[in-house]
């Protein structure tokens, strides 16, 4: 009988391969359909009337007048007259009209009186937030003020990165279809699944009572969501209540400007360190005050610091969260990692330098340190890393002595990551005409899991992918977690191997008599079913569905909790290295080269997995150099919430990438682990570290702008 467990390597014909995207040509030539593209005969439009104040209560909403105008069809509250508005964007009512036009301007016409009420956004120290600052418990280890006795040489910083936001390429929204009780949505969502059970509880406190089992939600296809899209949202739950009332299908997407505002955002983290260590090189303790915001409510959570180097013998940390009237956080990709990562390595580099060693061989002495079991995969990956930076070659002391404005540097950062899979479950069915399809309540966020399924069911069946159906996007399926922490191919990968393992065995069992043989001595490759010691005996694949007759195969398969059957593990380590250029007298930091390396245990498709790390770090550049959602402290208003203004990285400022996967013995037998959100992580630090090298000194907040790096230099008192 077919086994479970993961093929080794020399016996696989798809996982690890580099298999092109089976979207990729509907995606590419416009014919994938998203949400936006779905449009329902008599389809109306929908569009929301938000706060455009930070703080305010409502005292009366008039509707009358944008009731009367061309074309609305239902009007639905969201927040009753006498509630408070806690940020500018949060939503107040829902309309919709037979044009998105006329939904907008009857959305202009709505008459809302408030009561303005005092609102803070500053990105602000405790010192300076007053109430709005709740201080977390301090976390203490060993003997702090020993350890800093003990050390020979110390060094003193401030560090941070600001609130930025998701820009999802397709912004929030569905479309609410009812017929009869029965409610069929196309959502934007991460959790295809999981969102039924909260659209129907948010109908039920509108007075509408509808079975979570008569929601169906559906997402084909969706263009990314970083953690910002596994909830139905207020808007998702309004946009089935004008559904309803209208009874006629609504429509209803975010503008841009109100997804930058309230739809997600990172929380920021600003903290002061002192770090301590030993002439050679070895720390000895660790002391942080750190602070940040996610916005409204108790997001962004409790930052751990130091990251990754858990185990420096003598440790001080705090936190205080801070809380402002804007848009609550939500999480995004890798959910404090970054922010916790650039304050780690960017304190620990900076020791380095007060050293006067080599960033390379100071974080190679302190792996000892570093969280258990991943001593000597860093190890590893630094010395690759390295390889491929020519780090040696390229690196130098402190402030790049080349004469002219520009100055070169490198930086590195190590990072760390779960990545165990999620709840699965998938049902195969084997046809006899030797059609395979396999079902999954999972969803493609853009990253190719529908070709990791479809690769691990050939897999298993011997087939091409393009033998293999895969049916994804439809709650109706079979239940499957919502996509994040990294944990949807580990999930979908494990459960799509148990029920395609099954179904193949059902089918042995079928053909093993005309094959004279027991089912256990049969296997499946190459489109054919043979006997295993003597392969030229053997039937294709359409043969030996044949054998079933009229009935099909229906087989299922669920991801095990854990254990050595499990399929998947968890935990992983990566390494990346940044070479930027400098301009000293602009301020412009180029990017010139980013070096991955990076364990996720068994790759199953190398060529997505590639483009996991090239789009974490282009993201990454993003944060490093231009992103930050800007407030205005006395109207409590977004300044930049746009494209033109909220600044992404383009394709002439990313540089050059190199990455490198730790496959192979002691990576493979640990099964898949999750790769989306570990390479984000990194790029941050490793930036920042980077441009200290070219320049000398500490640019002590990202993004990295012209500004700061001038204002950085002529603080130091020039170039280098």
């Amino acid at each position: 009988m077919a086994s479970e467990k993961w093929p080794e390597a020399g016996k696989r014909s798809l996982i690890g391969k580099r298999v092109t995207r089976l979207d990729g040509a509907v995606k590419s030539s416009g014919r994938a359909k998203y949400t936006y593209d779905v449009n329902r005969k008599g389809m109306l439009h929908g569009k929301m009337v938000f706060s455009p104040h930070a703080h305010a209560k409502v005292v009366s909403i008039d509707t009358s007048a944008a009731e009367k105008m061309p074309g609305v069809k239902a009007v639905q509250l969201m927040i009753e007259p006498g509630k408070e508005v806690l940020w500018q964007g949060q939503e107040i009512l829902a309309l919709a009209a037979e044009t998105e036009e006329q939904a907008r301007d009857a959305a202009r016409a709505v008459k809302i009186q408030f009561e303005m009420l005092a609102h803070f956004v500053a990105d602000a120290p405790p010192e300076k937030a007053g109430e709005h600052a709740k201080a977390l418990a301090e976390q203490v280890t060993g003997d702090p003020n020993q350890g800093f006795a003990d050390a020979e040489v110390t060094s003193e910083g401030m560090y941070g990165a600001p609130v930025i936001t998701h820009c999802c390429l397709e912004a929030h929204g569905q479309v609410a279809e009812w017929e009869g009780d029965n409610l069929r949505v196309w959502a934007s969502t991460q959790n295809v699944s999981g969102i039924s059970g909260e659209i129907s509880e948010g109908l039920k406190t509108g007075g509408v009572e509808v079975p979570a089992s008569n929601v169906q939600i559906l997402t084909p296809a969706m263009g990314g969501g970083f953690g910002s899209k596994f909830g139905a949202d207020t808007w998702g739950v309004a946009c089935a209540q004008l559904a309803r009332k209208a009874g006629r299908p609504v429509k209803m997407m975010l503008e841009r400007d109100h997804e930058l505002m309230a739809a997600g955002a990172r929380p920021s983290i600003y903290a002061r360190v002192r770090v301590g260590a030993k002439k050679d090189g070895t720390l000895t303790a660790w002391s942080s005050e750190s602070w940040g915001t996610g916005g409204i409510g108790a997001g962004g959570g409790n930052p751990i610091l130091p990251y990754v180097f858990t185990r420096i013998p003598n440790r001080r940390s705090r936190h205080t969260r801070v809380e402002t009237n804007a848009g609550p956080a939500r999480a995004w990709r890798a959910p404090n990692h970054p922010q916790m990562c650039l304050i780690t390595m960017s304190a620990l580099e900076d020791l380095a330098a007060q050293l006067q060693m080599d960033p390379l061989d100071f974080f190679l002495k302190n792996l000892p340190f570093v969280i258990a079991d991943r001593a000597e995969t860093y190890r590893q990956e630094l010395l690759k890393g390295a390889e491929i930076m020519e780090w040696k070659k390229k690196w130098h002391p402190r402030g790049d002595r080349t004469p002219g404005p520009i100055k070169r540097g490198l930086g590195l950062s190590i990072h760390t990551w779960g990545g165990g899979g999620h709840p699965s479950n998938c049902n195969c069915t084997i046809r006899p005409d030797g059609s395979v399809e396999v079902f999954l309540g999972s969803q493609d966020l853009g990253t190719g899991t529908r070709t990791v399924i479809a690769m691990v069911a050939g897999e298993t069946l011997g087939l091409p992918v393009s033998g293999v159906k895969v049916n994804i996007g439809d709650s109706k399926y079979p239940p499957s977690g919502a996509s994040g922490g990294s944990t949807t191919v580990g999930g979908v990968s494990a459960s799509t191997r148990r029920a395609t393992t099954n179904a193949l065995n059902e089918l042995l069992a079928k053909v093993a008599p005309a094959l004279g043989v027991e089912p256990d001595k049969l296997e499946a490759k190459g489109g054919a079913i043979r006997v295993v010691d003597d392969p030229g005996k053997s039937l294709t694949w359409k043969q030996a569905c044949a054998k079933l007759g009229a009935t099909p195969i229906t087989a299922t398969g669920q991801r095990a909790p854990s254990g050595p059957d499990a399929l998947i593990s968890s935990g992983v380590g990566g390494i990346q290295m940044a070479e930027v250029s400098v301009d000293t007298e602009t301020g412009i930091v180029k990017m010139e080269k980013m070096v991955a390396v990076q364990d996720c245990g068994l790759v199953i498709n190398l060529k997505t997995a590639e483009s996991q790390i090239n789009g974490a770090m282009i993201m990454g550049v993003g944060y490093a150099l231009y992103e930050e959602k800007v407030m205005d402290e006395i109207t409590g208003q977004c300044l930049n919430p746009d494209m033109e203004f909220y600044k992404l990285a383009g394709i002439g400022d990313v540089g050059n990438f190199a990455v490198h996967f730790m496959t192979g013995p002691g990576y493979d037998e640990r099964g898949v682990i999750g790769l989306g959100e570990p390479p984000v992580i990194s790029p941050g630090a490793a930036i920042s570290n980077a441009v200290a090298n070219a320049i000398g000194v500490r640019v002590p907040t990202i993004p990295i702008t012209l500004d700061k790096v001038l204002a950085a230099l002529e603080k130091k008192g020039g170039a280098a």
